[in-house]
Parts: structure tokens; C-alpha cells; sequence
């Protein structure tokens, strides 16, 4: 008897219309609990690595800094220029679920490898990886977007939950992933000599936790992810032939050898970055063409976002690679004025996301007060807002260096300058998930959303570049010499943050007109 409720509860979930999904009381609906509780392990997985990335090329398979900063840039560049790939494939023939649980797969396999053999199976590992990331990433954020009718205001808030998961998982595998490769955690019980097997294999672990979540959490997702051609799917399409589908599983398998030259050889990631972003907006233009004028207007804007996302990432992403340096050489390892002693790679990995986990549930309710009493700043403002914060965070490094002894300076005033462009990310990446959903039609959204990724991966890509170029300017000078080249550099990237984010608030009724009301 109770066999046979569960598995009519079951299919009832299953059943679930669109409408019912929808409507739910309350801020948060229920299912987003559970993309939250995949989304995590599967950003342990991802932030583990990218946060072990440019250490372990510097001390593990000796690269140059500046060899290090470009392998970074172009590493990332390729994660996210993939998420477009994945994106639409999800949309054409796999649908959401499909997509994801593919991703993670191969997310999986990656993670596996590098446990095996990190120094002889690097660039392989990372080969499926990046393309994993492409497939999940995108799906998961298109998902949790149409939990909500258009025009709920508590979308921004839920993205902002959402946008905590993301980055519990990226605190715990910051951190934990590094720390442990570097002995500063389990030092006296892993052997030195597998210490980074032992890293890599957790991202794997915390990758198949998220897969195990998410087959349980899509039978109560109704029609939401279902896959193109399905009778009960969003989207309206004839159902494709099954070789189709299959036919992306065994393309994606022999990509890989292709993935690895191409990440390996960094000339290549100039190419291709030449290449797919002029094609992604030649194939944005033609679905532009065949859409009415309202929603022509509001990909316009859609545009707007992106192109300043890239600055923004840009700037950003210095966390993963010349900060990932400056944290191993130029910071202390004392934090709260000497209490507690912490890895500063660890700090620097994760310490921004521990301040989201405490700050996301806070703007997410701000955002819902505010919208209640009619003064919530429109998405604009709140972009131009992300971009100011994120030079004030910046500026505070630049002031790193008067707190400084012999070229090593405090973690306790870095940590600091991490809060403030925490601000300035709470203020654009969650809300940019959010506007993609918003302002996309319905067929195109996960394109919009892996378009939104590949902004990210441009900004990675640039981020790579201004890394590469510290280093090369401070190649042989002392702690003291590189502290000031470091810092002085993050000056510049201040203002060009700050100018970004003033520009951005003068052309808000412009973008605000293209987006037809929609806030």
C-alpha cells in the first residue's frame, strides 16, 4: 500500500502542469531548494579546480607566471565559451535535464582523471571538464528561471538564493580543494606525493552528489527542462530522431582530443575567441529577424548587458589568476590580527563566496522590500551599482600595499577589498541570470543564457591577458618591487570599473526604454 502512494505521489510530481509549478506561496517555490542543493556540489566541483588551477601550473608543472595567467585565461575562456555550445543544445535537442545530467558526467570522468594522474592527465581531465561545464552550467540557471511566471517580482530574489548555493559550493571546494593540495589541510595524514590526487578526486565526489540530487529533484519539476518534441514540453516542436540526440553524445566524446590541443597550445584560444564570438552574434541577429519588434528590443538590451558583463568579468577574474599569485607570494597567512591562520590561496578562492552565503538571502529580501514599496533600482542601476563596488573593492587592494611589511602584506585588509567586490557581484551576477530569463523568449533561452556565459568567457579571456601582463612587467624583481606593480595595477583596473559603472547609469533610460517594462 504505501509502495503503491509513493509511486502515485510520484507520478502526480511528474504530472505537475506549468501553472501548478508556478504557483507556489511564500518567497522561495520548493523545487528551488533542490537545484540549489546540485548547483552547489556541482560549483565544489568546478570552483575546486579552477581554484587549484594556476597554483598547481606554478609549483606542479612549472610554468612561468606569465605562462601560468594566459593557461588560466584561456582555460576559463574555453568553460564558458562552451556554456553557449551547451545552451543551445538544450535548447535544439537534449532539453534542460538531459543536458545537465550529461555534463555532469563528463564533469565526472575530468575530475577522475586529474585524480589519477594530475601531472600526466592534466589538459585531458580538463578537456572534459570544460565541456561538461558547458552543458550543465547554463541549464541549471534556465530552470530555476521558469519556476516563476513573467513579471514575479520574487524572481531577482530567488536567483539571489540560487546565486548562495552557487557559492556555498565554491567556498567549500575553494577552499577545501587547495588547501588540501597544499597540505595546509590533512597535511599529516595525506602523503605530500598524493595530496593533489586526493584534491582533485573530491571535485569528482562532490559532481556525482549533484547528479544523485538531481535525478530525484526532476520528477517534481513538471513540464520545466523536458526535452524538445516531448508532449508535455514547454516549447512546442516535433520530436527529432533519436540518432539526433545521440549523435551530440558521441560528437561531445570526439571533440575531446580537440579540447586538449586547443587548451594546451594558448595560441589557439586567440583563434578561437576570435571566432565564436563574431559567429554568435551573426546567429543572434538571424533569430532576431524572425522575432517580433518587442522582443527585438528587449535582445537589444539583452546585448547591452552582455558587452558590459565582459568588462566586468574582466576585472573580476583577476581572483583566479594574478591574485591567485599575489595570495601566494604577497600575503600573509594571519587573519582577525593573528587568531586564526588560514591558507591565503584558500582565502582568496573562497572568501568571497563565504561573504555571498552570508549576504545573498539579505539582498534577496532587500530587493523584495524594496520592489513592495515601488523604489527598487531598475536592472541598470543595479549593473552600474555592481561595476562601482567592484573599483571601491579594487581601490582597497590597490591600499594592500600601506599595510604592507617587506612586500608581504595583510590577508585581514584583503579580505576586506573581497567583501566590497562581493557587493558589486551581488549587485550584477545573480540579477544578470535573472534579466536573461526575463527578457528572453521562451525558445531562446538557454542560447541567451550560454550567450550571457560567453560574455564571461571574453571576460576570462581578458582577465587572462592583464594577468599575463603583470607578470611579464614584474619577471625578477623582489616582493617589495611586485607588491607595487600588483597593486598599482589594481588602481587602474579601479577606475576603469568605476568609469564603466557611471556610463553605465547615464544610458539606463535608453536600455530601460528597449526593455519594455520589464524591470
Amino acid at each position: 500500500m504505501g509502495a503503491f502512494f509513493f509511486r502515485n505521489k510520484m507520478a502526480d510530481n511528474q504530472n505537475q502542469t506549468l501553472e501548478e509549478v508556478q504557483t507556489f506561496e511564500g518567497k522561495y517555490p520548493k523545487q528551488i531548494w533542490s537545484l540549489f542543493f546540485s548547483e552547489m556540489w556541482e560549483r565544489f566541483c568546478f570552483y575546486g579546480m579552477r581554484g587549484m588551477l594556476v597554483f598547481f601550473m606554478i609549483s606542479q608543472l612549472n610554468f612561468q607566471e606569465k605562462e601560468a595567467n594566459l593557461q588560466y585565461g584561456a582555460t576559463q575562456a574555453f568553460v564558458y565559451a562552451f556554456t553557449f555550445v551547451g545552451g543551445l543544445f538544450a535548447d535544439k535537442i537534449l532539453g534542460f535535464r538531459k543536458s545537465l545530467f550529461w555534463g555532469g558526467l563528463l564533469m565526472i570522468l575530468g575530475s577522475v582523471f586529474l585524480s589519477i594522474g594530475p601531472h600526466e592527465y592534466f589538459f585531458f581531465g580538463l578537456s572534459f571538464i570544460i565541456i561538461g561545464t558547458g552543458f550543465f552550467k547554463p541549464n541549471i540557471s534556465t530552470m530555476v528561471g521558469e519556476l516563476y511566471k513573467d513579471g514575479d517580482s520574487r524572481r531577482d530574489a530567488g536567483f539571489s538564493l540560487f546565486y548562495a548555493g552557487i557559492n556555498l559550493g565554491a567556498f567549500l571546494g575553494g577552499y577545501i580543494c587547495v588547501a588540501i593540495g597544499k597540505g595546509y589541510i590533512l597535511g599529516s595524514v595525506i602523503d605530500e606525493a598524493h595530496r593533489w590526487n586526493v584534491a582533485f578526486g573530491l571535485a569528482a565526489i562532490g559532481m556525482l552528489i549533484s547528479l544523485i540530487n538531481f535525478y530525484f529533484t526532476k520528477r517534481h519539476l513538471g513540464p520545466i527542462g523536458l526535452q524538445p518534441g516531448h508532449p508535455d514540453a514547454i516549447v512546442k516542436t516535433r520530436a527529432l530522431p533519436k540518432w539526433v540526440e545521440y549523435a551530440v553524445y558521441l560528437g561531445t566524446l570526439l571533440l575531446i582530443p580537440l579540447i586538449q590541443l586547443m587548451v594546451s597550445k594558448t595560441e589557439y584560444t586567440d583563434y578561437f575567441m576570435y571566432t565564436i564570438g563574431p559567429l554568435t552574434l551573426i546567429y543572434l541577429f538571424y533569430e532576431m529577424s524572425k522575432v517580433e519588434k518587442v522582443e527585438r528590443n528587449k535582445l537589444w538590451a539583452v546585448l547591452v548587458f552582455i558587452l558590459f558583463s565582459i568588462i566586468f568579468w574582466g576585472i573580476y577574474e583577476q581572483s583566479g589568476g594574478s591574485l591567485s599569485i599575489f595570495a601566494a607570494k604577497n600575503l600573509n597567512d594571519s587573519i582577525l590580527g593573528g587568531l586564526v591562520h588560514l591558507d591565503p590561496n584558500g582565502v582568496n578562492n573562497s572568501g568571497g563566496a563565504l561573504f555571498i552565503i552570508a549576504l545573498a538571502p539579505l539582498f534577496g529580501i532587500m530587493w523584495i522590500w524594496m520592489a513592495r514599496r515601488r523604489f527598487e533600482p531598475n536592472t541598470i542601476i543595479k549593473f552600474g551599482l555592481g561595476f562601482i563596488f567592484l573599483g571601491l573593492g579594487y581601490y582597497v587592494l590597490f591600499g594592500t600595499k600601506f599595510f604592507a611589511v617587506d612586500g608581504i602584506a595583510s590577508l585581514d585588509i584583503f579580505s576586506i577589498a573581497l567583501l566590497v567586490i562581493t557587493v558589486g557581484e551581488l549587485c550584477l551576477s545573480p540579477i544578470g541570470l535573472s534579466i536573461m530569463t526575463k527578457l528572453s523568449p521562451a525558445r531562446l533561452q538557454g542560447i541567451m543564457m550560454g550567450m550571457w556565459f560567453l560574455a564571461s568567457a571574453y571576460g576570462q579571456y581578458v582577465a587572462g591577458l592583464i594577468g599575463a601582463n603583470m607578470a611579464e612587467a614584474r619577471a625578477g624583481s623582489s616582493l617589495v618591487e611586485q607588491l607595487i606593480t600588483y597593486t598599482d595595477s589594481y588602481k587602474q583596473l579601479g577606475h576603469y570599473s568605476v568609469i564603466a559603472g557611471i556610463v553605465l547609469i547615464a544610458i539606463s533610460p535608453l536600455v530601460k526604454k528597449l526593455m519594455h517594462g520589464v524591470n
